[in-house]
Formats: structure tokens, sequence, C-alpha cells
């Protein structure tokens, strides 16, 4: 399938024809990025344009269309703001953006500083602008903006020229938006029971309640009932009918049996399980333990060794895994990519690193990613030397051994990792180099100091940490976890319940 996004740039274009005579060309169906009712513009001017970009892509992948030539919005002195989303529209869709404009009066140097000046709103998405088409120009105009613009000239809405490159071009990359709607039609057709201990926690009650009313999963909050309705009060939150809220108090005694029953090699006693089952993650985990919910998502409050010390010991890790580990899906402007390990484990064995990659890779591709696997290094290839270095060399060996299947390479820096014109000159050879998709840390130090610098000055929404290698779902947040961090978590942890 390939997506095309028409941007006008001009107020004389005539876009809906462009896009026709386009889609025409093309054998292709045709969407408007914004409808005819306001409701695209009332989400924007609301700063929802998470919402918008995300119903955007759920109704594009409706059409299940072989092309789609998508009509994106042109510019209007008394809404400028819209017009600054197409950069969005076009990652989010993963589109080949081309110009469309219109002349009076075939001035060429003029359609060239209007087109320099659209391309700058691209600079931060290489590769997404394909050319432009020009209407009521001359014969000539059009080559002669194209060779001062370095863009592709695809000829007039009247007449088109080759348009093929349009649709041949290779889609890889999994935008935001799609990453977002993907994973929560995922979480609602799994519809799964999530018990969330730290139930009267402000975010947590909101998240919950989101949940609900978007479907995403069946919430079960643990708190006294006037706990959670005075937060909700508070904070003017709507609690729907349907959200479960059950006082800890009362289930305690059921599950005292069963957890002596699971920890009887340790010599657990009654007194002692009742006491242990005080905490509302302990009791969280048993009702999972129990099969009484699904999966299980805490760390609002809690820290990370008190949400998973209870799974480990009452659920246990996946056959087959040999360690807990983590992985955060990063939201980056232009693509969604993994990171591991930044949440669990400190100082990981090569034996151990190697492992996380292969973990995060299923972990990545679960979730719609194509797992290309750099494990980071402050060195690329043979750049630099010593300890650091050799493990993650050593882990790289092991990773590649293991799965020959995956694309792995290592050590590798973050920007020899990630930037293709760096890759070309500093690892010129590596098959991942250049278009990681899984960045893998050497240490639980440098993992969790780049994810949050990541996310907080880049403006970038993480969702995780998800927890790889346990036999059911248990999700830890970040204790400075935002509303949407924990919604997104659930909606994992509901995922990771299906696919177990």
């Amino acid at each position: 399938m390939a997506n095309i996004l028409i941007v006008p740039v001009s107020t004389g274009t005539d876009a809906q024809a462009v896009t026709r005579a386009v889609a025409a060309a093309l054998d292709a169906q045709t969407f408007r990025a914004l409808d005819d009712n306001g409701a695209a513009e009332k989400l924007l001017a609301q700063g929802k344009s998470d919402d918008w970009l995300d119903a955007v892509v759920g109704e594009t992948a409706a059409l299940n269309a072989k092309n789609l030539v998508v009509e994106g919005i042109r510019p209007d002195p008394e809404k400028m703001f819209l017009a600054t989303k197409n950069v969005e529209l076009a990652l989010s869709l993963d589109a080949a953006v081309v110009f469309a404009a219109h002349t009076c009066d075939n001035d060429i140097e003029y359609m060239v500083q209007k087109l320099n000046l659209a391309k700058q709103s691209y600079v931060t998405a290489p590769g997404v602008l394909a050319g432009f088409i020009l209407d009521n120009a001359e014969s000539g105009v059009g080559e002669a903006v194209a060779e001062k613009t370095g863009l592709t000239f695809f000829g007039s809405s009247s007449a088109l020229g080759n348009l093929s490159e349009l649709t041949d071009r290779v889609r890889s990359r999994l935008s935001p938006a799609q990453f977002r709607f993907n994973m929560i039609e995922s979480a609602r057709k799994a519809d799964k029971r999530i018990v969330l201990p730290e139930g009267a926690e402000p975010r947590t009650v909101q998240a919950a309640a989101i949940c609900h009313e978007k479907g995403i999963a069946r919430c079960v909050l643990l708190a006294p009932r006037a706990e959670v309705e005075a937060v909700a009060k508070e904070r003017h939150i709507t609690l729907p009918d349907s959200l479960e809220i059950i006082d800890p108090a009362t289930l305690v005694e059921q599950y005292v049996a069963p957890m002596c029953e699971l920890r009887k090699s340790k010599g657990l006693t009654p007194e002692q399980a009742r006491e242990q089952l005080q905490d509302t993650v302990v009791l969280g985990t048993m009702m999972m333990a129990q099969n009484d919910v699904d999966g299980l998502v805490s760390g609002a409050v809690h820290t990370t060794a008190n949400t998973i010390r209870p799974a480990l010991q009452l659920i246990k890790t996946a056959p087959g895994a040999s360690l807990v580990s983590s992985v955060f899906f990063m939201l980056l402007p232009n693509q969604v990519v993994a990171f591991a390990d930044c949440a669990v484990n400190p100082n990981p064995t090569p034996e151990q690193l190697a492992d996380i990659a292969i973990q995060t890779a299923g972990s990545a591709k679960a979730f719609g990613i194509d797992p290309k696997v750099a494990l980071i290094s402050y060195s690329t290839v043979n750049s630099g030397s010593g300890p650091d270095v050799d493990a993650v060399i050593e882990a790289t060996k092991i990773a590649q051994e293991k799965r020959p299947d995956l694309p792995i390479d290592g050590p590798l820096q973050y920007d020899a990792a990630t930037v293709p014109s760096v890759a070309k000159s500093k690892a010129p050879n590596s098959k991942v180099a250049g278009q990681a998709t899984v960045l893998v840390f050497p240490d639980l130090n440098t993992g969790n100091c780049t994810y949050k610098a990541v996310q907080r000055n880049a403006n970038v929404l993480s969702v995780g940490p998800m927890l790889q290698g346990l036999r059911k779902p248990v999700n830890d947040l970040s204790r400075g976890a935002l509303v949407d961090d924990i919604v997104y978590t659930i909606a994992l942890t509901a995922i990771q319940a299906s696919q177990m």
C-alpha cells in the first residue's frame, strides 16, 4: 500500500482537483484530512492532535486501499496552525508528500521561493518529500523550478508525468500514530481484566476511567471506594459504571491459602501470608496467579523492586526465559523504536545482554516493529577499546549465534545506529547501522538516563516499561509517569495477556 499526501502550498491551488487527478492516474482511493463537519478542527483546537491522527490512521486503514491519495490541509491565513499539521500527517501515514502549486504569472523565482519555504517544514522528516505538481504554468516553467529547488516535477493535474516512484516506496517505518492505533485496537479485541494496585492514586484513577471510556481494558482499582470517589471528585474525573473498585481488605482472606501453597517451599505461614497481602501489589499479583485477573500495572507510587519482586516469587519467569528485562517503546516524531533494558538489570553480563537483545526483538516484532537490533556502546565497531566495549562485542557475538535470523550488530554508537549519514562513514558494512529500531543499552545507568533524556527534553511519549520474561504480564510504571503513559501501559499489558 502506498500513501500520497497532496499538500497545497499556494492559495490559488485546487487541492481537491489535484488529489482526484493523482488518484485517477494511480487507480487509487482518496481521503480528506479535514472533514467538512469541523470535527477535526475542534480536536486540534483542543490540543488533541494525537486523537485526530489516530482517527485518521483508523479511517484510512478501514479503506483497505492498495494506493491512497490524501488531500492535505490547505493554507488559510486565519488558521495557519492547521497547515503545520501536514508534516505530522505525512509521518503518521508514512506518506510521500507532493506539493500542489498554482501560478498566475509564471514567475519562476516566486515559485522557487514558495516551494523552498514549504520545504523547510519537512527538514526533520527526511525522505518524505517526493516532488510537486504545478498548474497553470507555461512550458518549461515547472522544469526550471524543479532544477532550482531540487524537487521532482510531476507535471500539472491535467498532464501528469511518471508517478511510479510514488508507489514504489518501501514502507518499513512504524509511525507513532499507527503504533497507537494498532495498540488500542489490539487491546480492545483482547478484552482483558487488568488490576491496578495503586487504586486511589490520581493519575491511575484517571487512566482507568479513560481505559473504560475507550474500551481498552477492564480495569480493577484496589482501594476503598470512598478514597477513589474523593480523588475523582477533586480531579473532576467521571467514574464509569463499568469500572471495578474493590476494597483490598475484602479480598485478603481468600488468597491466604493459595499463597501459602505457592510459597510452601519457603515455609510461608498463614499469618505471614495475611501480613504480606496487606500490600496491594502482592494482593494484585495473587489475583493474577489465581487467574482472577489477566495482568497487573503498578509503579506510579511503588518502586520497580516493589512491583517485580512479588511477580518473581508468585508468577515466576516464562518457560525458556533466563531473566526478566524491560522495554520502552519510544514514540519519536517519525517512528517508534524500542529501548532496552532501561528499568531492571543494573549490570547485565554479556550472556544476559544477548538475551535482552533477543527478548526485545521479539517484543518489537509483536507490536509491529521490524526488529533491527543495535547493541549500543561508546564505540562503533573498533573505534574504542576497554572492558565495557569488550562486553558489548561478546554480547553481540552471542546474540548473533543464538539468532542468526535476526539483523543484530554492535557495538554501535547511538548516532551510528540511528542516523544513515553517520552510519555510512562509521559502519558502512553494517546491516543495522543507520536503521536500528531496537536499541539495547549496555547497562541500566546508560539506558535509564537515555530514555528519560529523550522522553523529557524531546517531548517524546514513552510507552512502558513493559516487562519481558515473566509467565504472566506484570508491568512497572515510572513514578513520574503521565496519565497517557499509564493508559498505554495498561493497553500493552492487555495485549501481552492475549499473546501469552
